[in-house]
């Protein structure tokens, strides 16, 4: 069992969950077990507080109707993007806001097992910036002050639990336009005000100094194009200076490369870019967050994202850092969430094997549990 990132693994380890709050921690022959306490079997397998993905959508088709869809239907998507993946707290970074909060309002009522999402809601956009790959449809676009202001404010009143910007928009294939940076720190400044994370899609270097420079909070992926020149190399210091988050994100660029028809070549130097941008930001001591943008990629399994981090330098401790202490630091929940602990809530990813030992085995999901309900087995 790995209580925390940080701290010493816990062998032949129990973890005893109550009225959804973890009662106690510690080896078998130290905790006492109620008589006929429901249990499971983690024989050969690692026991570590519930995984959090910092950057999913939820805008398939499998979600349309949300608020009337049968049950199962949602349910069995959320087994199949995220529960059978280990993930018990998500991050939405980007959907129809009516639609994702009618979703959570059914989780949170227990009608549809599923984990505890947190959502942005829909991204705002600079003028002319609307990306080309979500048409027809089309993001609000900022021109002054007063739209990030109106806009964040309407977005808030959604039910948004934080607001993304896109700093750095593919406007069209080959052309990013850049919000300006006092855009940019007017819609960070009124987030902030009503107590908002704002986030940033970058896509270039000149989108990625933006949202530094407007005072946005985590960085939504890295930004590996050099179609416009060479990535900015200071920027990943910076950032970790300025006290930003960075979700890395790095299975999404050969994805993308692939749907394009380029090379392997060409998706392994994207790749390498945004490893080495990752690597610079972490050597800093940035605070890295786990993320997929799955529901944009149809592709769920997590593997070769854990495995890019490991490739970009980063350690089994710092990726399951990056999946729970660190996400429920940045999202202000580290007093409920993020470790194995007494007191904090029952959410436990149970993974065959030892992930130390093969990264992939952090995607080898044996059991999800939320506040000590059961979301996955894979037993079953």
């Amino acid at each position: 069992m790995q209580a925390a990132p940080d701290a010493p693994a816990i062998d032949d380890g129990v973890v005893l969950i109550e009225g959804g709050k973890i009662r106690a921690v510690g080896r078998r022959a130290d905790v006492a077990v109620p008589s006929g306490a429901v249990t499971l079997d983690c024989a050969g397998a690692t026991v570590s507080a519930g995984f959090w993905n910092s950057h999913v959508h939820f805008t398939q088709p499998v979600w349309n109707d949300a608020g009337t869809a049968p049950a199962e239907r949602l349910a069995a998507g959320l087994r199949a993007m995220l529960t059978s993946r280990g993930f018990v707290r998500v991050v939405d970074t980007g959907s129809y806001p009516p639609n994702t909060v009618a979703l959570r309002r059914r989780i949170e009522s227990g009608e549809i097992p599923g984990p505890a999402i947190l959502t942005a809601g829909g991204g705002l956009a600079p003028v002319g910036g609307s990306p080309f790959y979500i048409r027809p449809a089309r993001l609000p676009e900022l021109a002054s002050r007063d739209d990030a202001e109106r806009l964040v404010t309407l977005m808030v009143g959604l039910g948004a639990d934080a607001v993304k910007l896109f700093t750095g928009s593919f406007a069209e294939r080959g052309r990013i336009v850049v919000m300006p940076v006092s855009i940019v720190r007017a819609a960070v400044d009124e987030a902030h005000r009503r107590g908002r994370i704002v986030l940033a899609h970058p896509s270039n270097s000149a989108g990625a100094r933006a949202a530094l420079e407007g005072g946005v909070d985590v960085l939504a992926h890295t930004f590996p194009s050099e179609f416009d020149g060479p990535w900015d190399r200071a920027l990943p210091a910076r950032m970790r200076e300025r006290g930003m988050g960075m979700i890395p994100t790095l299975k999404l660029w050969p994805y993308e490369l692939r749907k394009m028809g380029m090379t392997a070549e060409q998706q392994q130097a994207l790749l390498a870019n945004g490893q080495a941008q990752l690597r610079a930001f972490a050597e800093a001591g940035g605070q890295v967050l786990f993320g997929t943008d799955v529901g944009y990629m149809t592709d769920y399994d997590p593997s070769d994202e854990y495995a890019y981090m490991q490739q970009a330098g980063l350690t089994y401790a710092q990726i399951l850092a990056a999946l729970t202490t660190a996400p429920a630091t940045r999202f202000g929940m580290a007093a409920r969430a993020g470790r194995v602990a007494p007191g904090l809530d029952g959410d436990v990813t149970v993974v065959d094997g030892e992930p130390e030992r093969d990264i992939r085995t952090l995607a080898q999901v044996r059991y999800t549990l939320r506040g000590g309900r059961l979301l996955y087995d894979k037993t079953r």
